[in-house]
């Protein structure tokens, strides 16, 4: 069922909400949760079809808040807001409310979601593109307990994930790190089944890819040893190389479907490792509503490469005007160019921290 509304107030779409419930014989609310999809027209399509999909899992109050942009200045003057209300079988298995906002209340989102929030029910903001740098000192992202970003469908994720670094705040984490998850488990596992020492870790991804820096990063932070950063065509993360004293141990995808986990001494075996489609990266995300520690470890240990390798992208953005944000990065402080592997960003710090006390055990922490 839909119930469309011009030039309405957050009143009248909550009696539409309760109108919609009635209509179709379901006058309770039994959503657990509100997510607030923080989007523009182009991409508010696809990432409602995710939230619906999601809400299978979650039922939930969705919230699709576009910012229209006016095109004059008498445009700009007029303040105003349409809503679109969903239930039953067009809304997945909770409710959506798609809000437009135009004019001057494009600037106070936050008066319009307030009152359409469930009660005593946790908030989740999602931006699918063009996040705030700061998403917890965004006014809608103040109202949420988790806030989720993605640094992939930045122009310049480089710079985006540093900016994300430097103002994580808990309840922040970024679907670029959920898309990792997989990989970390498997590597958490394979890890489990030897005991060795691991003295060094390649990863291999994609140019400019952020979860291949994660990836990385959070391989440093745990293990405590040098990591190198390699490129290759894709899709996405390709392989994982450990150097461990008892051999090798190489977890690697080049189809971007099917891995094949080898370990010195074991035979080859294939895991299912596709790449998930945003649907099921945002179900994950909502499944645990309390800080990402992990998240937050792994950037806090590579927030200076991430730095260094932005300012290098800026620098390679002044000379020769390329304006793309990731066009360099960085080995020991000092740009290098793309076409030849690069190390990570996790790698620096690694290494300092890899002189200073032997390398730990490889248990999965």
């Amino acid at each position: 069922m839909k119930i469309d509304l011009t030039d309405t107030t957050a009143s009248k779409i909550n009696k539409a909400l309760v109108q919609g419930r009635r209509a179709i014989g379901t006058p309770a609310v039994g959503m657990v949760l509100t997510l607030v999809i923080v989007t523009d027209e182009e991409n508010a399509y696809d990432a409602l079809r995710a939230a619906n999909e999601a809400s299978r899992e979650h039922p939930s109050r969705t919230l699709v808040v576009i910012k229209r942009v006016s095109r004059t200045p008498r445009d700009r003057t007029q303040s105003r807001l349409d809503a679109e209300v969903r239930v039953g079988a067009d809304a997945g298995t909770g409710e959506t409310v798609v809000l437009r906002l135009y004019g001057d209340v494009v600037g106070h989102a936050q008066s319009v979601v307030l009152p359409l929030l469930l009660p005593d029910a946790p908030v989740v903001v999602w931006w699918p593109v063009n996040a705030p740098l700061d998403p917890a000192d965004d006014p809608l992202g103040a109202l949420a307990q988790r806030r989720v970003t993605d640094s992939y469908a930045s122009e310049q994720p480089v710079r985006e994930l540093a900016a994300r670094a430097e103002s994580y705040t808990p309840g922040d984490t970024d679907l670029s790190w959920t898309r990792i998850t997989p990989w970390r488990s498997m590597l958490a596992a394979a890890l489990d089944q030897v005991v060795c020492e691991v003295r060094g870790v390649e990863v291999e991804g994609e140019e400019f890819n952020p979860s291949c820096e994660l990836l990385a990063m959070w391989l440093a932070d745990r293990l405590d040893v040098p990591v190198k950063r390699s490129l290759s065509d894709g899709p996405g993360l390709t392989a994982v190389r450990m150097d461990t004293d008892c051999g090798a141990i190489v977890l690697d995808r080049a189809d971007g479907s099917l891995a094949t986990l080898s370990i010195e001494g074991q035979p080859a075996r294939a895991v299912a490792l596709k790449r998930r489609e945003t649907a099921e990266l945002i179900a994950e995300e909502l499944r645990r509503l309390d800080p990402d520690d992990t998240y937050a470890s792994a950037l806090r240990y590579g927030v200076d490469r991430l730095n260094a390798a932005a300012a290098a992208a800026d620098g390679a953005d002044g000379a020769d005007g390329a304006g793309d944000a990731g066009n360099a990065q960085v080995t020991d402080d000092v740009p290098v160019a793309v076409e030849e592997p690069v190390e990570s960003a996790a790698k620096a710090p690694a290494r300092r921290a890899a002189k200073k006390a032997p390398v730990k055990k490889a248990a999965a922490k």
